[in-house]
């Protein structure tokens, strides 16, 4: 069994206040028995701004955040996934980054964001995450002793096939830390999170960024656990806090051996006909 919590933030643009607020929660949620914990997507900072963005990040080995959620995964002795941080990159870029700490306060897996969000809103917001971060080239599957973990990231939830295929590689549940817009939240959050659990007989942690935040930026919230059948099992509301659930991997198995849809897919070829 896994007792997983997620942590919904709002995450401003001071570093340290972040991470404080972040580590805060954690411990609260590990004071409830939680052995696996999420937070959202850019955990320690939501900053449009980018050349100050660039001139506050910090490549991994040097992040304070890096080494305050390793020390309080030992600490606390549990598995950590800190969504994802904004890291200073090899090359002019950042990157999008998620971590899972295991609870000997090394890092188990790194991944970075693979499908990069760039959007022109009805809102007029405009998003072009592409032109501040590298996107990653490889999913990650980890194996722990909690179960298999397939990590994503936010925008990743609306390309199906990265999580059926880490779904056929073994993975039982997926976390999605995701700082979403309230237009998309609106339409599309639950749908999308839902039908990704309910394709791949999976568990969905999705912990995310909510409310208004100091740059006046709005995220939605709304952070879920699905399971493997498509249903919420904990949701919270706009407000930072912890959702909570207690997952039987085992329930991924009975799903997919309902609906065995992962053992039957089929290579076939396209044929495009036009007629006049």
């Amino acid at each position: 069994m896994i007792r997983a919590a997620l942590i919904q933030l709002r995450s401003g643009r001071d570093m340290a206040r972040n991470v404080a607020e972040a580590s805060a929660l954690i411990r609260e949620a590990a004071g409830q028995g939680a052995n696996f914990i999420s937070t959202p997507e850019m955990t320690n900072i939501l900053e449009p701004d980018r050349p100050r963005l660039r001139a506050v990040a910090r490549p991994e080995a040097e992040d304070e955040g890096v080494a305050a959620f390793a020390v309080l995964a030992r600490e606390l002795g549990l598995w950590l996934n800190i969504g994802s941080l904004a890291l200073k990159g090899e090359g002019e870029k950042l990157l999008n980054r998620s971590l899972l700490f295991g609870p000997d306060g090394a890092i188990a897996a790194r991944y970075d964001k693979i499908h990069l969000f760039d959007v022109d809103l009805p809102t007029g917001e405009s998003l072009r995450e592409s032109h501040a971060y590298e996107g990653g080239g490889t999913a990650v599957l980890v194996e722990t002793p909690l179960g298999p973990i397939g990590l994503t990231i936010c925008y990743d939830m609306r390309f199906p096939h990265l999580y059926r295929a880490l779904a056929q590689a073994g993975a039982k549940l997926f976390t999605v830390p995701s700082a979403f817009t309230v237009p998309t939240g609106h339409a599309h959050w639950h749908v999308l999170l839902r039908a990704r659990a309910i394709e791949t007989g999976s568990f969905v942690l999705a912990a995310a960024q909510g409310g208004r935040h100091e740059s006046g930026r709005e995220t939605y919230g709304h952070s879920l656990i699905v399971s493997p059948w498509g249903e919420v099992l904990a949701e919270a509301g706009t407000e930072p806090g912890i959702v909570i659930a207690d997952l039987d991997l085992a329930q991924a198995d009975l799903a997919r051996a309902r609906i065995p849809a992962l053992a039957h897919d089929r290579v076939f070829p396209l044929t495009i006909l036009k007629r006049d």
